[in-house]
């Protein structure tokens, strides 16, 4: 090395932490590194383990810590002055508080509604002695049967109409045929009715109903709109120029206008439309009248519970007649037929939205739904039979039977084959079931039906049989005649209704 080369220095310098001073940490690599790991985990796990076996078991430190207070001072606490309740984990950690969200007036649908210094009436025009048209929709093919059950509830001068029926009645009328009604869709009580050209009559035709009769600014409304060969071109501005001429009559005579709720509103109001006029009704309902309160497990294909009811009432079953359906689901029709034989008033376990509107005559309805009460039959023996391949479905129809309140021997409900099904009774009586079909069965369909045949002529004979589908086709596959085919609509599913007469003679050695 030369003389001018300089001579490199090696210096050795530790690095420290900027903020301490402190050394840090060495990282090793390596073999050694990984039996540094593997002792530190090994320490970690001793000392979790020595820490488990120091605490008391978990059902020790329930106890001690219940035996702190004696019950009745631990619930005391809820009234002591100042006490506030610890708030828990999750979600409710962030929550408003109840006073809060009355304050704020909570969310768009909460169920808190806005704070307002509006006092509702103390006295307005009764409309309980009124005579009103109602209509009554119901499934397309069930009205016939809903005009027969609306006269043997009482009701006269009916009119039958595509989906569903007219006639005339008083309150009192309306929450009798909210109660009882199986087969319709819901209640509607006209209040206006008028021709109109554009959308500014709407306005007008909405705005002159006295509204204040039925509902104010403490209650929220929804309004809907529906039409047949309307020529108004908006149906959504159809309906907001209804909603308008509504608030704005009740905000010019009380002072303040009704909150939209388009969830849980307290008064509905529905808009229809035809080629030349328009009319406006009062939901008396609410919810569907097929939402009986008991349905809440469902089949692949369910039926709703008016069309159900139809289905029985249009077949002709009798409730001291026997009924199979071999294809129960989640048990709709057999569920239906036993409430049928008791006597039990579809509407009888859910609320309705006339009991929400100002003017309510609690009386009468209490009235009404105790009589309904003491003409249920307690002890009635119904043969209702229902069998499925599926068990999952079957354990479905045993627990809508018991939110149905009605016992387990109501409805012999049994996992079985269609295929392998024999009469459940020595007594002829009614086969009526929703089958599957189409895709639910696939490549089979035709082998399965030409076989459920078989089983129909050789186990069922003297049997009325009726099916719904919407196969069209569906005789044929059975290779048998239908004695009646009638149409219905299972939503917006077209279907039929086939009934057969399963005479043995017609069918011996075929």
């Amino acid at each position: 090395m030369s003389e001018e080369t300089p001579r490199k220095k090696l210096s050795i310098s530790l690095k420290r932490n900027n903020a301490t001073g402190t050394e840090k940490p060495r990282l090793r690599t390596g073999a050694r590194a990984r039996n540094v790991a593997i002792n530190e985990i090994t320490k970690q796990v001793a000392e979790s383990a020595a820490a488990a076996v120091a605490k008391p078991p978990r059902t020790e430190r329930k106890a001690r810590s219940f035996d702190r207070l004696e019950r009745n001072e631990r619930y005391d606490r809820y009234e002591e002055e100042g006490y506030k309740r610890p708030r828990t984990a999750g979600y409710s950690r962030h929550r408003q508080s109840l006073e809060d969200r009355l304050a704020g007036g909570g969310r768009p649908g909460s169920r808190f509604k806005p704070k307002s210094d509006f006092v509702a009436p103390t006295t307005y025009p009764s409309y309980q002695g009124d005579t009103f048209p109602v209509f009554a929709p119901c499934p397309i093919g069930l009205e016939q049967a809903l005009a027969a059950e609306l006269e043997a509830l009482g009701f006269d001068k009916i009119k039958t109409g595509r989906s569903g029926c007219s006639f005339s009645t008083d309150w009192t009328g309306v929450m009798k045929a909210n109660l009882y009604s199986r087969l319709a869709t819901r209640i509607l009580v006209q209040v206006a009715y008028a021709k109109v050209s554009d959308e500014d009559e709407i306005y007008e035709l909405a705005r002159q109903v006295p509204w204040e009769r039925w509902f104010g600014a403490e209650q929220t409304l929804r309004v809907d709109t529906s039409a047949i060969r309307s020529p108004m071109q908006s149906l959504q501005f159809c309906n907001l120029r209804a909603k308008d001429g509504i608030v704005d009559h009740l905000r010019d005579l009380e002072g303040q206008r009704p909150n939209i709720d388009t969830v849980r509103p307290d008064a509905k109001v529905h808009l229809f439309l035809d080629s030349e006029s328009a009319t406006l009704y009062l939901d008396t309902s609410g919810e569907s009248l097929f939402k009986r309160g008991w349905r809440y497990d469902k089949g692949q294909a369910p039926l709703r519970e008016n069309l159900a009811a139809g289905i029985l009432a249009l077949a002709g079953w009798d409730p001291s007649q026997p009924l199979f359906d071999p294809f129960c689901g989640s048990g709709t029709i057999l569920i239906e037929a036993a409430w049928i034989a008791r006597g039990i008033p579809p509407g009888i376990n859910r609320p309705f939205a006339f009991e929400r509107l100002r003017g309510m005559n609690r009386k009468t309805w209490a009235e009404l739904k105790e009589q309904a009460f003491d003409n249920i039959l307690r002890d009635v023996e119904i043969p209702l039979f229902g069998s499925d391949l599926d068990s999952s479905v079957i354990q479905a129809a045993q627990a809508n039977l018991g939110r149905a309140k009605l016992s387990e021997h109501s409805v012999r409900f049994s996992v079985g084959n269609a295929l392998k099904a024999t009469a459940p009774t020595n007594t002829p009586g009614f086969l009526i079931t929703n089958p599957p079909y189409g895709e639910r069965l696939g490549a089979e369909d035709e082998t399965f039906w030409r076989d459920w045949s078989s089983v129909l002529k050789n186990s069922f004979a003297n049997w009325h049989v009726h099916v719904i589908t919407n196969d069209m086709d569906f005789p044929k596959k059975l290779r048998l005649k239908p004695n009646r085919r009638t149409p219905v609509f299972n939503g917006d599913i077209e279907c039929r209704l086939f009934g057969f007469e399963m005479v043995s003679d017609s069918y011996r050695n075929k």
